[in-house]
């Protein structure tokens, strides 16, 4: 018996699956769900981004499929303000950020997540879902995906006629994430194929680079190694290779595999030799590499700490890698250290007193916030107490739908 097939172990994961839940509910604001502090009150000036909507939405969409009452209305709000103040009426799509710091770009990013957060509310038999994933999927169809690279381009101006020069890792990433989702909700195949197919062209260029994958490139997908040089702890773009992806990339693929067999089709060898190497590279670079356990944020590209803050997210990653790899392949290593970080986070990231995870510490592990300042959202910490209790396929949203927790 280990924590990862552990009935007691389950109830506490699902006791902080709410302990998020809970937290997360103080960032409902009129036009959408606001960035929360520490201690869990909106941050006004950090404007509404659509992200955060997005994922607070897709986050309570599982709160709905796991029986919590009021998580219906979260859900339902953000669908609502996504279309009355979010969605660009004129020309589509959806804006960045609305409130202080508005923002009328076209991010994949975001947009990724309009579509996680429709198809989760589908899942959920929210209303409005259905809607909203259909029209996520063909902005995303029309307007980043491209068929002859098979990636998606990063961002627009708001009328969709400047595209940026330049194309990134991370938007790309969670546009698996919700290209999958979206396939097990509508039983639509295209969109599995297409994680597929970015899942295969950046394991291609993370081998390459010893498995640091590379986050930034030209229009014509040439690593820009050096980008970011001079501002290395940027929050979405920073410089060198990103730790954290690695773990999220090693998850991803394990489910895009899950998926195709659970469809009949061949999952190539490459998949799970991928996610073993990456999980391996961001235990082996990132993992109290400079004298004090936490994962650091980013590294060199010959492997050296680069920003060595801890970021939440990274050890919320490492831990439903860990827990998805231990369903193919049940390594006693996994375990060790899946319980491991569960301790670290207890000590040094789950704030008992005000709630929800720190979402940054220092190397010295004390509460940090020179890249993320307070707790913006649940998301990535909800999923890590979910994906111990799910099977790999299908995702979060239809998986809780289809009453395979704890299955």
């Amino acid at each position: 018996m280990t924590w990862l097939n552990s009935a007691a172990h389950a109830r506490w994961l699902e006791r902080e699956s709410d302990e998020l839940l809970a937290f997360g509910a103080g960032s409902m604001v009129t036009q959408g769900f606001g960035y929360l502090d520490r201690a869990g009150q909106v941050i006004e000036e950090q404007g509404l981004p659509l992200w955060i909507t997005c994922r607070m939405a897709h986050s309570y969409s599982l709160g709905v499929l796991l029986g919590r009452p009021g998580a219906a209305t979260m859900v339902d709000h953000g669908i609502s303000t996504l279309a009355q103040h979010f969605h660009d009426d004129e020309h589509g799509g959806w804006f960045s950020a609305v409130g202080a710091g508005a923002s009328d770009a076209k991010e994949a990013y975001a947009h990724a997540f309009v579509i996680l957060a429709g198809a989760s509310a589908t899942a959920a038999g929210r209303p409005g879902g259905p809607d909203l994933l259909a029209e996520a999927l063909g902005v995303s169809e029309q307007r980043f995906w491209r068929e002859d690279e098979g990636m998606v381009a990063e961002s627009w101006d708001r009328t969709f006629t400047e595209l940026e020069d330049y194309r990134g890792v991370n938007a790309n990433m969670h546009t698996v994430e919700a290209y999958v989702t979206a396939a097990d909700v509508t039983g639509e195949d295209v969109w599995l194929a297409r994680a597929m197919r970015i899942c295969e062209r950046v394991v291609t260029v993370a081998r390459e680079h010893f498995w640091r994958i590379p986050e930034h490139f030209t229009a014509r997908w040439e690593p820009l190694l050096e980008y970011n040089a001079d501002t290395p702890a940027h929050q979405f773009r920073p410089a060198g290779a990103t730790v954290g992806h690695w773990l999220e990339w090693s998850r991803l693929v394990l489910q895009v595999r899950a998926g195709l067999q659970a469809r009949g089709q061949d999952a190539p060898e490459w998949m799970l030799e991928a996610a073993r190497e990456l999980f391996d590279a961001a235990v082996r670079e990132g993992w109290g590499v400079d004298g004090a356990d936490g994962f650091v944020y980013t590294v060199t590209f010959d492997g050296r700490p680069l920003v060595r803050e801890r970021m939440h997210w990274v050890l919320a990653e490492g831990l439903a890698a860990a827990a998805a790899l231990y369903r193919v392949d049940p390594d006693p290593h996994l375990v060790r250290w899946y319980q491991m970080w569960w301790e670290y986070a207890a000590i040094h990231l789950i704030d008992e007193e005000r709630g929800s995870w720190v979402h940054e510490l220092d190397s010295a592990n004390r509460p940090s916030e020179t890249v993320w300042a307070g707790k913006p959202d649940i998301y990535h910490a909800l999923q890590a107490t979910l994906m111990p209790r799910l099977p790999l396929t299908p995702m979060f949203a239809p998986a809780l739908a289809a009453g395979l927790l704890d299955g």
